[in-house]
């Protein structure tokens, strides 16, 4: 069979939904026994998101061979549960770069003018096709960033516009994800902005095949008829996409009883068939109705934002569930505790994690943090940053190493327990030069950290360019700090650990991103049950 495509586009106002709806059609057509990839185009001229500000953009998300991506991508493997690559994300940065590198080699466009027509879509084109190709896919669903009517899109929709005259009408199906706001003033659900997202992209000739329309309230049946009838879809194919309150898991569901996927595959001309939903119900249940709860402390420095810690505050949702129990996440600005007392935001919290991050701001609060878990026997977890930060508290208060800090924020510390990797300590450029994607530890046998993996080998992804200094090793160890996972040579610390806490481990990696909400990671959820346990937590 060959590949068809479906290309999910936004209107009226970003952050739209898209990237959800992408997800959980991804996840119903799955479970109709379809093999399905999932693609991310994002206008922007960046090259990846690995130089965005999270405030601005949100967490990055990083497959396993090392692609920096919107977190778009993370929704995706959460809801499909498969893993994606450097394929399923395709900005403009990336496709103008290699149109000029063609140009520039001169085996490509010799004698010819580049111009966005035909060149620039061409490639646009060609690297969807790529994508759906690499695992065989019987549907390649795309979602398009940003908003209908944004010029940078342009050249993105022209080229969906091409691919359905190329493919044929029969194996292309457009869903546009829309707004029906509704005005308090007169206490009705209006229409005419989607009416106009729809002229939009009427305009660049797409014509929307099914409409998802992001409400507060039901749609009701005048509204559904009024958007029927102005923007030419049949009123079957207007699904009605309602906010929810907690659980996003819950979404695949909502939009499965109104028919979303069968209409899809019905416009592709695919077999209609049932979905295998149960275990996903059951997800959502435990999810909804634990029977415990536990609060967590999440010490970071753009908490403004929660996006930008978006995979770990799903991570520890999925040990929540797996854990019956709801996690309450209490987020803190480590900048507070720099000039305050810990116990102040920690005090009644049952949990501690400190995530990823780069700069010096709100270091000597994550690392204040820290230290107040490991001597009041809190359960922590670090990750990335967060271990670098443990071993930099450990180094001070119980090794004795005044001023034990790492080179990326004083280079000149007396005691630089934390090194730049060697291989990039003479990189100039930032831009995807981290240490990045999958690499394989070995984990030290009868440790904490093999009893919670339930394995000696594992894999994580990472995206760092600091590793904890060997040359502290040995005095470290004689602390009392254990280096229960390193890299299979020995030579890169993966995770620390102190065996007489009940629950103190920190990773260099994010595993995070391999979270899933059928399958909690283990550091995630030995952390809540650890929490738990410390509370006097019991099942219900």
């Amino acid at each position: 069979m060959n590949t068809k495509y479906v290309f999910v586009t936004g209107g009226v106002v970003s952050g739209i939904g898209k990237g959800i709806t992408t997800a959980s059609l991804g996840l119903l057509l799955k479970r109709r026994g379809y093999c399905v990839l999932l693609v991310k185009m994002d206008p922007y001229i960046n090259v990846d998101a690995g130089l965005i500000n999270p405030f601005e953009h949100g967490e990055v998300f990083v497959t396993d061979d090392g692609a920096e991506t919107d977190l778009d991508l993370g929704h995706y493997e959460r809801f499909v549960d498969e893993p994606l690559s450097k394929l399923s994300n395709i900005t403009t940065g990336l496709v103008y770069g290699e149109v000029i590198r063609k140009e520039r080699d001169g085996a490509h466009y010799l004698g010819q003018t580049v111009q966005v027509i035909p060149h620039i879509t061409e490639e646009i084109k060609e690297r969807i096709r790529n994508a759906a190709r690499s695992n065989g896919a019987d549907v390649c669903i795309v979602e398009i960033g940003g908003t209908v009517g944004d010029i940078e899109g342009e050249p993105f929709l022209e080229a969906l516009r091409q691919m359905r005259g190329e493919e044929g009408p029969e194996n292309v199906c457009f869903v546009h994800v829309t707004l029906i706001p509704y005005l308090e003033t007169v206490e009705e659900l209006k229409t005419k902005p989607t009416q106009h997202s729809v002229q939009a992209l009427r305009r660049v000739g797409i014509q929307p095949d099914v409409l998802v329309c992001r409400t507060k309230l039901p749609l009701t049946e005048e509204a559904r008829r009024k958007v029927s009838l102005f923007c030419d879809v049949p009123i079957a194919n207007v699904i009605e996409g309602r906010d929810v309150q907690g659980c996003l898991y819950q979404i695949p569901l909502a939009m499965d009883s109104q028919g979303i996927a069968d209409l899809v595959a019905e416009e592709l001309g695919l077999p209609q068939r049932e979905a295998d939903l149960d275990d996903w119900r059951g997800i959502v249940e435990r999810i909804q109705s634990p029977s415990r709860r536990v609060d967590i402390a999440m010490v970071g420095k753009y908490m403004d934002l929660h996006d930008s810690y978006l995979s770990v505050t799903e991570a520890l949702i999925h040990a929540g569930a797996a854990n019956d129990a709801h996690v309450a996440i209490k987020y803190v600005d480590s900048e507070d505790i720099e000039s305050d007392d810990p116990e102040k935001y920690l005090s009644g919290v049952h949990g501690l994690l400190v995530p990823g991050g780069f700069g010096d701001r709100g270091i000597e609060g994550k690392i204040a943090a820290i230290g107040y878990a490991r001597e009041q026997g809190l359960p922590f977890l670090g990750l990335c940053l967060g271990l670098q930060c443990a071993v930099m508290e450990f180094a001070r208060n119980v090794c004795g190493l005044a001023g034990a800090n790492s080179k990326e924020f004083v280079p000149e510390t007396p005691h630089p327990v934390v090194i730049y990797l060697k291989e990039q300590e003479y990189v100039t450029e930032l831009g995807g030069t981290m240490r990045l994607g999958a690499y394989p530890c070995v984990l030290t046998p009868g440790s904490k950290a093999a009893e919670v993996y339930g394995t000696d080998e594992i894999s994580e992804r990472h995206r760092h360019r600091y590793e904890v200094n060997n040359a502290y090793r040995a005095r470290l160890e004689e602390g009392g700090l254990v280096f229960s996972g390193t890299s299979p040579e020995g030579d890169l610390v993966e995770l620390i650990e102190l065996p007489d806490h009940p629950y103190f481990l920190a990773t260099q990696a994010h595993p995070e991103f391999k979270s899933r909400p059928n399958r909690a990671h283990p550091l995630f959820r030995g952390l809540v049950a650890a929490a738990l346990e410390h509370a006097g937590i019991s099942r219900g």
